[in-house]
């Protein structure tokens, strides 16, 4: 049966749906207006000021959920770039995101976003708000796989810094930014395993780190204000040195959400810090599993480089993106509900 949309006003809305190791991801084909902006910090910052309605009407209920993740894909400044993409989820706009970059680059290739595909690596460049990622999808008779990654300039920002935690009282973390900016503390810390303890009790005393976080340490990134602020907290299971067995943790970012997957950025940013602590080695490959499902990525440090006055490395993230389906939203005039709503 050829399915039409039902009557409705105002423009449709297409995406692509995809999961990386099941965390969602959204990719947005139309429905947009246009994005206006010299770079791409300037759309992110225009579609927050101007857009932020489309955010909640896709990422949201009833067509979304509490812990959707979308890309709105747009144009670079940049010309060595294939796409630019903007990250939404359920609080904002985020400045990287490692599974999405992995679902885009294989989406890319698919949709015809790169000229020729090339065997058996075809190289996609994306422009995130962070800066150029590039990621290189396996590519064999038509047909895409695995894809990895390399980094923008990852840097552990400051190690065991002490802070106040409701709840909790003097917690110790790390921070360290892999595209964005996340605190490192080991669940233990709070009686919480990140394979075992209940995800309510794991989000609960992670929001607390963050807002600790937030509200006592001030920070800074070398080449824009608009990277400096906290992403999220990470909880650990504390196996931060090289082991061939994998170490898991599980990341709350934004508003309390939940990545079911290991978290692209945040492994970047892991293994910076563990490479800044002298843990690994360049080109150490560490399997990072999340405590939510279980799925994993590899990580490794490829290169040493800086970022301002941080020394810094390129790091490498590698896992699989797989499609979920299509869809075409419409908004009826008459919904009250039509704009969205979150329930916690």
């Amino acid at each position: 049966m050829d399915i039409q949309l039902p009557p409705h006003e105002g423009d449709e809305l297409a995406v692509v749906d995809m999961h990386t190791g099941g965390e969602p991801l959204r990719i947005i084909l139309s429905g947009y207006p246009e994005v206006k902006g010299d770079t791409v910090l300037c759309k992110r910052r225009y579609v927050r000021e101007h857009l932020d309605h489309l955010r909640k009407v896709l990422m949201y209920e009833p067509r979304g959920h509490y812990d959707m993740y979308g890309a709105l894909i747009v144009h670079s400044e940049l010309p060595e770039a294939d796409l630019a993409v903007l990250f939404m989820h359920n609080e904002g706009y985020s400045t990287m995101c490692g599974h999405a970059v992995i679902a885009l680059g294989r989406f890319a290739v698919d949709y015809k976003l790169v000229k020729e595909p090339r065997s058996p690596e075809t190289q996609v460049n994306i422009h995130c708000p962070c800066g150029l990622v590039k990621a290189f999808v396996e590519y064999s008779e038509g047909k895409t796989g695995a894809v990895r990654f390399h980094s923008v300039p990852a840097f552990a920002f400051a190690t065991d810094v002490t802070v106040t935690v409701e709840g909790f009282g003097e917690v110790t973390v790390d921070i360290s930014y892999g595209g964005a900016f996340y605190a490192f503390v080991n669940a233990q810390r709070f009686g919480l395993d990140v394979n075992l303890s209940r995800t309510r009790d794991l989000v609960d005393a992670a929001t607390a780190v963050t807002n600790a976080v937030k509200s006592q340490v001030k920070l800074h990134h070398p080449t824009s204000d608009d990277l400096a602020f906290l992403y999220g907290t990470i909880l650990t299971d504390g196996k931060d040195h090289y082991s061939p067995e994998p170490t898991a943790n599980l990341c709350v970012f934004a508003e309390a959400q939940v990545d079911r997957s290991p978290t692209g950025s945040g492994v970047t940013a892991r293994v910076a810090l563990q490479y800044h602590k002298g843990l690994i080695q360049l080109n150490q490959t560490r399997t990072f599993q999340s405590g939510a499902t279980g799925s994993q990525f590899t990580g490794k440090a490829v290169e040493e480089t800086g970022c301002g006055e941080f020394k810094a490395v390129v790091v490498e993230v590698a896992g699989r993106a797989f499609y979920t389906g299509v869809s075409r939203f419409v908004q009826e005039k008459d919904d009250e509900l039509t704009h969205g709503f979150l329930l916690k």
